[in-house]
């Protein structure tokens, strides 16, 4: 059965990062090594614990992630748009395609609410006769990765505390100028598949080919002076054996939102309810069909 929250608390319980941290002075890198191992792995393990104070608590916060991956001429690309305001929190992620205005889903959980619902764009509306459609919320209890907003952050995590434990791949960590620290390592693009960064069908991944997945995707973390998460970026332009893969993530926190930008709970004429487990894995199981789709 694929139940959406539940896949995510397994990939929460493994971000497990090294403990220690090691101060630098501005501008000069940490030196490589174990003190770089230490260092970077502490500043990962505070913004880890950072996250999990935003989402537990209703500091307003807003966040996008721009995604690109290109393998050959097949193309994903789009934005993911996450908002949380209010005590107790409103929660709204907006997923929308960059190439195509018709393929967008906006997910919105209403403060205490216990029910999430979705705003389908008009490529999805074979899946339900109105608008939107509603579904049990079965976030109680779970960490910081159960929601959308998130959840391509903890994977990224995931993937680099990965690439940590492999003493081959490049580490560096910096102070700048404003105090800010930059991080950098490289992530394999088969760790990259693995963590599901992007989610491709699997019949592309058979497409790239093996000799391309060892290859590395650039990844810098910048974290603000007080040690919160300010931006993410992966890239990489990947080649061989006649095979190419782009990488462009690009994740960044922006300026508090404000209260227009939560949407109202939708009237009962415009929402399909979803109530059973079944419901809701038939209705997952067709979005899949629809966004896996070769064309």
């Amino acid at each position: 059965m694929r139940n959406r929250l539940l896949r995510v608390v397994a990939l929460g319980a493994s971000l497990v990062l090294i403990a220690g941290c090691s101060a630098g002075r501005v501008g000069k890198p940490i030196p490589d090594g174990d003190e770089v191992a230490q260092y970077v792995g502490g500043k990962f393990t505070a913004t880890l614990e950072r996250l999990d104070d935003d989402l537990g608590n209703t500091e307003p916060r807003k966040s996008r992630l721009r995604s690109f991956m290109r393998v050959g001429e097949l193309k994903t690309d789009s934005t993911v748009t996450a908002i949380q305001l209010g005590n107790p929190a409103d929660r709204l992620y907006k997923n929308h395609s960059n190439r195509d205005s018709a393929d967008y889903r906006d997910y919105f959980l209403p403060a205490g609410s216990d029910v999430e619902y979705v705003l389908l764009g008009p490529d999805y509306a074979e899946l339900a006769p109105t608008p939107w459609v509603s579904m049990p919320d079965k976030s109680e209890g779970l960490d910081i990765c159960f929601w959308g907003g998130y959840l391509t952050v903890c994977k990224i995590f995931s993937a680099v505390t990965r690439s940590m434990q492999d003493n081959s791949v490049d580490k560096t960590a910096k102070s700048l100028a404003d105090g800010s620290t930059e991080l950098t390592t490289g992530v394999s693009l088969r760790v990259f598949l693995e963590e599901r960064i992007v989610v491709i069908p699997d019949w592309l991944v058979d497409e790239i080919g093996e000799p391309l997945l060892d290859k590395m995707v650039d990844t810098r973390i910048l974290l603000s002076p007080e040690g919160e998460l300010k931006e993410i970026e992966m890239t990489g332009l990947l080649a061989e054996g006649g095979n190419e893969v782009e990488i462009k993530q690009h994740y960044e926190v922006l300026e508090a939102p404000t209260e227009h930008e939560i949407p109202s709970v939708p009237p009962d004429d415009e929402v399909t309810a979803l109530t059973t487990d079944a419901e809701v894995d038939e209705f997952y199981d067709g979005m899949a069909e629809i966004t896996s789709s070769r064309e």
